[in-house]
């Protein structure tokens, strides 16, 4: 399936009314498809694997802005860290590590959001509440801006639960706001303590629901780029 314009359309003048970002999820979608979108006016794309989202950003215009959406391991972070716009999902203080050290092998401060486990299934990764609180004192990261949050919300057709997900979600999301991660200098404390401004929720299924409950940056793809090919492998 091409890129369906019509629903791209519709759903990005919705999310502009409420100043929301769209992250177009681009995962297994071809270069085609992807050039098709930002032709539109597209720049924010998400990515789930690292070596395809480098192989696109080779290829593909510079001004657009690479978020990776999937889990991060360790070992993969240096190969995105030279050019990727905002990781969303840093789910363990030894994966916050590992991008900073990468981001001050490059002198790069990567943009992070740190992600929340909200939902009921086990499978979710991310931080609790009081995880959250213990991250307060990590001064020493000088390669790494904390902008937000990201939560991913129960699969369910269960409405009120998904609410409540993310509501609990945007409830940390304010009492957070100021995690004093920065540098012990002044000038770098300026750019890395500075209040979040992202909140990451909602892809294809609620983010209507995510908006209402605050969210400033939804991922969807599906509506817009099709199911992707479930049959494709990659690393």
């Amino acid at each position: 399936m091409a890129v369906n314009t019509e629903a791209y359309k519709e759903i990005i003048t919705a999310l502009d009314a409420k100043k929301v970002t769209l992250v177009a999820v681009s995962k297994t979608k071809p270069i085609e498809d992807i050039q098709a979108l930002y032709d539109l006016g597209q720049r924010d794309f998400g990515e789930n694997y690292v070596q395809e989202l480098a192989d696109k950003e080779a290829v593909l215009p510079k001004d657009i802005r690479w978020h990776f959406i999937g889990h991060l391991q360790s070992n993969k972070v240096k190969f995105i860290a030279p050019f990727v716009h905002l990781i969303h999902g840093v789910d363990s203080l030894s994966l916050l590590k590992e991008i900073n050290k990468q981001g001050s092998k490059i002198n790069r401060v990567i943009d992070c959001l740190l992600q929340v486990h909200v939902a009921k299934e086990e499978t979710k990764f991310g931080f609790d509440e009081r995880e959250l609180k213990e991250l307060r004192e990590l001064h020493e990261l000088k390669n790494v801006k904390i902008t937000g949050l990201m939560g991913m919300a129960s699969f369910s057709d269960d409405k009120s639960l998904v609410r409540s997900e993310f509501t609990y979600l945007k409830s940390l999301f304010d009492s957070n706001a100021h995690l004093p991660i920065s540098s012990e200098s002044t000038a770098q404390t300026e750019v890395l303590n500075s209040p979040f401004s992202i909140l990451s929720m909602g892809m294809s299924g609620d983010y209507t629901l995510a908006m209402e409950e605050g969210s400033t940056m939804v991922r969807i793809g599906s509506l817009i780029f099709g199911e992707r090919n479930l049959n494709l492998k990659i690393e």
